[in-house]
């Protein structure tokens, strides 16, 4: 794998170490599974075998006889909780209705009791021992199940309105070129290396709750609603994650159970979920069905972009991505027009996963811009710069900035893109079909209310506070940098603490908002602990001594207020509650995305189909990059998230049960090393000073959209069969016949 990191231009950062890079590599780095708690009793989560029906009646017997069973809790003695507002709402919930709430089943893997032992090994075992009885129903597994409900979002959601710009059927019939294709996406899982867990103590009438958390107010809130608690009673820690990717930014049903079980016992209690029941107890990317239709003039311009989208849901709770008002921001299209459906299923609720909709509607949406150009005789680069646009055409509003011209072109040259043969089949290695293909990345910009308090020492030193979150991304690394920068304080000096709501409430560590809403509201801090001093940051030692004399004090500290321009609330009261207040992307005065340019090859066996991907080149302007070494690392971990998506990744679903079959490691595919060889991740200079204070457009995101286009585009051109549906495999290969 190629190492190298490019970069050019003052608008970055230095690629300083990671902060808690030696925490890491020693060991010294605290998981929250890993915290260590005085006589803690464990927990041991029994699920549902069914996926519709209701339970008819347990059996505890061999249960309560394993030695160091403590309780069990199921729905007939379950302390009251109350529901709770979802995530996707303004609320905290991946779901509503609380665990353990009744008999009826609504998904296979659903709570169905939880065992409470002295150790992990007696609840376990007694789990397994306990005999659950059901009065099983049909389920709806996924689309074109029977019993499957399908509604239009704008049923469902009314404030969700489809985009629609001009008369697009009128212009679709006009068109001289159209293409009218359908493409579809599978269901994935989030699966991070950290297992999701809780650890419970009470002290007193005070809870302390241990959990990995995206946002640990959101965490804090959710489950003082349940419990019926002031929130103030609540303290919720989280100060690293092992991976995250929108699966632990929710409050899921286990942790209010762990918490009343903690109370019951009066002593700590632990769980941690086993891998399987990950895939049930938290959400997962939906699979969804794209239908889009693209007409153009025979000079290449667009002149119509509809596009249809559904996406499984479940019964109890609706989760949407939908996401087409994001696709249709990304060319010139004079007429659009778009409808979401939902598809109500028998399954778990759904929940964002990283670049949730947009992973989805730019893989429809890019390879339809591939199609057309093949249609149209054009080079797939030349299509999409031809309708390049200055403004989103649906709202009006022009772009922040917007250098995706810039990521092509540098891109298109790393890669020697003018080598490329146009016909497919043409190039060749042996017994070895190589295709290029492209794709444009993009995510919104997007910030929300955050609060940060930063002190300055007389002696130098530097404390940041704030319930941040790091999730393996280098969000410690960054906050100290801005620190550093801000204040003109050396990295060493400045210490960063985060992930405890005893400090105040930081950003979510989602939709790419960390870095530009932390970095910002430490601005606003900064600033004022410079103006209270009368000092710059270029200041001296000896000059910064003299303002701390002057005051009369040992040190100053400042909190830093940040509720994004345009927010919904303007303030940043809703952040103390847990509800991020978000703005930015398609709302607001101006439109603001982050771009990207992705270039791959793929080398495809003329006899046996296998499929390998030897370089790939991506290269993303978002704005000021605060670390390009961190920076470079999400984003080539987003490349091969994408490689991941296109080729190996899919959820499998027993369509008759229900049920996820491939729910451990083993068998739910990822690349491994072998799989990943040249990757080139250029960071592209540029300067928008309109997005946030912080000039950040974020980069969590961005490097995994448009990669599964790409490789499919690159697909085609290796063997002229255009693959639709996703993962890419050799039986789709085998099958597929030519489109050429």
């Amino acid at each position: 794998m190629n190492e190298a990191v490019q970069v050019s231009n003052a608008n970055m950062g230095q690629p300083v170490p990671r902060y808690d890079g030696w925490l890491k590599v020693t060991g010294a780095a605290r998981y929250t599974s890993d915290t260590p708690v005085t006589d803690a009793a464990y927990a041991y989560l029994v699920t549902s075998a069914v996926a519709r029906g209701r339970i008819t009646a347990f059996d505890e017997t061999a249960t309560r006889a394993v030695p160091g069973v403590l309780d069990v809790m199921t729905h007939r003695n379950r302390p009251p909780l109350n529901p709770i507002k979802m995530f996707i709402e303004g609320g905290q919930g991946l779901m509503s209705a609380p665990a353990l709430e009744s008999a009826d089943i609504h998904h296979e893997g659903e709570i169905v009791a939880m065992v409470l032992a002295d150790s992990y090994e007696a609840a376990r075992e007694g789990g397994q021992r306990l005999v659950v009885r059901y009065d099983r129903a049909e389920p709806a597994a996924t689309f074109d199940s029977p019993g499957a409900d399908e509604q239009l979002l704008s049923d469902v959601v009314p404030a969700k309105a489809d985009p629609r710009l001009g008369d697009a059927e009128a212009a679709l019939a006009d068109a001289a070129v159209v293409i009218d294709a359908r493409y579809e996406t599978p269901p994935q899982h989030h699966n991070a290396i950290e297992l999701f867990s809780t650890t419970a103590r009470w002290d007193d009438d005070e809870l302390t709750v241990f959990e990995p958390s995206q946002i640990v107010y959101g965490l804090k809130e959710g489950l003082a609603i349940q419990l019926g608690i002031a929130p103030e009673r609540i303290r919720a820690v989280s100060h690293f994650v092992g991976g995250g990717f929108g699966a632990k930014a929710a409050v899921t049903q286990r942790t209010a159970l762990v918490a009343l079980a903690a109370r019951t016992l009066r002593r700590p209690v632990k769980l941690v979920l086993t891998r399987d029941q990950g895939f049930t107890l938290s959400g997962n990317r939906q699979e969804s069905r794209h239908h889009v239709r693209i007409g153009a003039s025979r000079d290449g311009r667009i002149t119509a972009y509809h596009h249809d989208i559904w996406e499984v849901t479940a019964r109890t709770d609706a989760w949407f991505n939908a996401g087409i008002d994001h696709s249709a921001a990304m060319y010139r299209f004079p007429a659009v027009a778009s409808t979401a459906r939902l598809v109500r299923v028998d399954r778990q609720v759904p929940m964002a996963m990283r670049a949730p909709s947009e992973v989805q509607s730019m893989f429809a949406l890019e390879s339809a811009m591939d199609e057309m150009a093949v249609a149209l005789g054009m080079d797939p680069m030349a299509f999409r710069l031809l309708n390049e646009t200055d403004r989103n055409m649906v709202t009006g509003k022009p772009f922040t900035s917007r250098s995706l011209v810039s990521c092509y072109e540098q891109a298109s040259a790393a890669f020697a893109w003018p080598d490329r043969d146009p016909r497919p089949r043409s190039m060749r290695d042996g017994e070895w079909l190589i295709g290029w293909g492209c794709a444009t990345a993009m995510y919104p910009t997007l910030t929300v209310n955050c609060v940060v308090r930063v002190r300055y020492d007389v002696d130098g030193s530097v404390i940041v506070q704030f319930a941040g979150h790091d999730l393996g991304t280098g969000a410690y690394t960054v906050f100290q940098q801005e620190a550093a920068l801000r204040l003109g304080v050396p990295l060493a000096r400045i210490k960063v603490e985060m992930g405890d709501t005893r400090l105040p409430p930081g950003p979510l560590a989602g939709g790419s908002t960390g870095s530009a809403t932390g970095c910002s509201a430490i601005a606003i801090a900064c600033a004022a602990i410079l103006k209270r001093l009368g000092l710059t940051a270029d200041a001296d030692d000896e000059a910064r001594t003299a303002a701390f004399a002057r005051l009369a004090v040992g040190s100053v500290e400042e909190q830093g207020d940040y509720a994004p321009a345009g927010s919904a609330t303007g303030s940043t009261a809703s952040a103390y509650r847990g509800s991020p207040d978000f703005t930015g992307g398609v709302h607001g005065a101006k439109t603001m995305f982050a771009f990207g340019a992705q270039f791959v090859e793929v080398r495809i066996h003329a006899r046996t189909h296998e499929i390998r991907v030897p370089r790939v080149v991506g290269a993303y302007a978002a704005g000021r990059i605060l670390n390009p070494r961190t920076a470079r690392s999400q984003l080539m971990g987003g490349l091969i998230w994408g490689i991941s998506s296109a080729l190996h990744e899919a959820t499998e679903i027993d369509r008759r049960e229900a049920r996820y079959v491939n729910d451990n490691l083993a068998e739910y595919l990822i690349p491994v090393c072998a799989d990943i060889r040249d990757i080139k991740v250029m960071l592209v200079p540029e300067v928008d000073t309109e997005c946030n204070p912080a000039g950040v457009k974020g980069v969590g995101e961005l490097g995994c959209v448009g990669t599964a286009a790409a490789i499919a585009n690159a697909v085609f051109h290796a063997t002229g069969k255009r693959i639709r549906d996703l993962p890419i495999t050799i039986d789709k290969l085998l099958q597929r016949p030519s489109d050429i």
